[in-house]
């Protein structure tokens, strides 16, 4: 059975067809304008969910970009303290070895050296009260302000310390345990300094100065193995960022692909649309021509 077409069913499939051209065409120059694929969900739900899921994705490796920023600046005041710890802890060793020699040092002498390593000591409380935007990197969270006072007293703070997180499942810790290192109250390696400056100021020639050379021995190793490992969680930091790095790139190219528009095949698309558009204005108007009951009404 041949269906039944009439004038009114003519000018609904003709008005849905202009419709759906038109439309078409104004989403091309849409994205001629804004150059995007996609200005609300509901222009391809799929792709915009996707879209969604790449730029949380990129939020996410900015902030862990951040984070590895932030942990390579605590590594890097912790080594640079480190280093001058050691420094500052062998030239000690010097001065006390020198001082031991107590057949050729005069009292004269044994005062200046007393004096050098009073001022070391000083030197070595600065380092172990580096800090990095405000925050002290050998006292962990700490609020105390310092992590040594001037009597060699750790401040404290807790045992898990400070991490960054540099990966959905990756964190590095970015501060040191000052009391495992430079060691706290009469154990510290100030209230050592403290001791070698009153034995070589002591007039009792039975005091010992050299007794004094393992426990500065002690110290230095304990300065190099805490720099030894903050130097390995460095390498993972840098290793972090430079894959975070890789990963910003990739996620930014899977955005534009799902998000940006290529202008050339946007103005190819629209120059065809509004060809089809104009082809199909003109042939609904040669197809309806009006009727003597269009007249009538």
């Amino acid at each position: 059975m041949i269906p039944r077409v009439t004038s009114q069913t003519q000018m609904r499939s003709a008005q849905a067809n202009l419709q759906a051209s038109a439309q078409r065409l104004a989403q091309l120059q849409e994205q001629s304008s804004s150059l995007k694929t996609i200005s609300r969900a509901s222009d391809d739900p799929a792709r915009a969910a996707n879209a969604l899921a790449v730029r949380a994705e990129q939020r996410a490796t900015a902030q862990y970009t951040r984070n590895a920023d932030n942990g390579n600046g605590w590594l890097t005041t912790l080594d640079t303290a480190l280093g001058a710890s050691t420094t500052i802890l062998n030239r000690v060793r010097d001065l006390t070895v020198q001082g031991a020699n107590a057949g050729t040092m005069t009292p004269a002498a044994k005062e200046a050296i007393a004096v050098q390593i009073d001022g070391l000591k000083k030197d070595l409380l600065t380092q172990a009260n580096a800090s990095y935007l405000g925050r002290t990197v050998f006292a962990g969270n700490s609020d105390a302000g310092v992590a040594f006072t001037p009597e060699g007293i750790h401040s404290g703070g807790s045992s898990a310390g400070v991490e960054r997180r540099v990966g959905a499942g990756s964190t590095v810790r970015v501060d040191a345990d000052g009391a495992a290192i430079f060691g706290s109250g009469d154990t510290s390696v100030f209230t050592l300094l403290d001791n070698i400056s009153s034995a070589l100021r002591s007039p009792d020639p039975t005091v010992s100065v050299s007794a004094h050379l393992a426990a500065i021995d002690k110290h230095v190793t304990a300065v190099i193995g805490a720099r030894s490992e903050v130097g390995a969680r460095q390498d993972r930091i840098e290793t972090a960022s430079a894959s975070l790095v890789a990963q910003k790139g990739s996620l930014e190219a899977q955005r534009v692909q799902l998000e940006d528009a290529d202008l050339a095949t946007v103005i190819l698309d629209l120059k065809l649309q509004e060809v089809a558009y104009q082809s199909a204005l003109a042939v609904t108007a040669r197809v309806i021509q009006p009727t003597l009951m269009d007249f009538l009404s």
